[in-house]
């Protein structure tokens, strides 16, 4: 389980990823440990990743240079993953983040997996998805560069000035499969289960898997939104915060 003291290596190939994306990159990150090692890798001598300088500065991030040896070849993949290897042998660490959309890391990413280790990628929705799926979990860029925002204070049913297109839209068909699906494979015997669960079932069958990208700060207003699930919050014992709970609604 992610928790602070978990301690994350966070590989940034520049030449496949945006510096706008590296402050919002790592505050999301820091929900699932600690960057401990932060490196980014490219062709620092050429003018194509000049807007990467002040993010380096600010955010501790350590430049890796890697020439272009060979026109169309890309060597800098080659470089951060011989660094991720020696990084996962070194023991040092929990797990790793690589931020790319670049497919080359695929078998990277299956590789540390297979050693026990959690991957979180980062990438466009236009990464491939066998690099989607070979991550733990992985994580849109436009997802932490546009944050959804909290809905506003709904307009009175009274007022005609009340728009729909406000309100927040509905999932789409197939997350929604995936929550129904998790749900039923961890309730209990009278078809409840614990939101944590059904979260976590999701994310380990689809790694891409979150609430943002379909306008939903968290699952619970990702699940209340779609009107397929009976709702229960419980409290565990005394001063301890609620549970919700949720079960496929029942059709008659």
């Amino acid at each position: 389980m992610a928790s602070p003291t978990t301690k994350l290596a966070v590989l940034v190939d520049a030449e496949n990823a945006s510096p706008a994306v590296a402050a919002p990159l790592l505050a999301e990150i820091a929900k699932y440990g600690t960057a401990f090692a932060r490196r980014a890798y490219g062709d620092w001598t050429g003018t194509g990743l000049r807007g990467w300088k002040d993010q380096l500065l600010t955010l501790s991030i350590q430049p890796v240079q890697q020439f272009a040896y060979t026109q169309g070849k890309n060597a800098t993949d080659s470089a951060m993953i011989i660094d991720a290897m020696d990084l996962l042998y070194s023991g040092r660490f929990d797990g790793f983040c690589l931020v790319s959309s670049d497919s080359d890391f695929t078998r990277l990413a299956s590789r540390i997996r297979e050693a026990g280790l959690v991957v979180y990628g980062c990438g466009e929705r236009k990464t491939p998805r066998p690099f989607v799926a070979a991550c733990t979990k992985f994580i849109f860029t436009e997802n932490v560069l546009k944050p959804v925002e909290e809905p506003a204070p709904a307009a009175p049913a009274t007022d005609p000035a009340a728009s729909v297109s406000a309100l927040p839209k509905a999932p789409p068909p197939g997350p929604l499969h995936w929550l129904l699906a998790a749900t039923r494979d961890t309730s209990d015997d009278d078809g409840w289960a614990n939101l944590a669960s059904v979260g976590g079932l999701v994310n380990k069958r689809h790694p891409e898997f979150d609430p943002r990208s379909y306008g939903f700060l968290k699952l619970s207003d990702l699940i209340i939104e779609s009107k397929r699930f009976d709702i229960d919050r419980r409290i565990p014992s005394p001063g301890k915060p609620a549970v919700m709970y949720v079960r496929e609604k029942r059709t008659c």
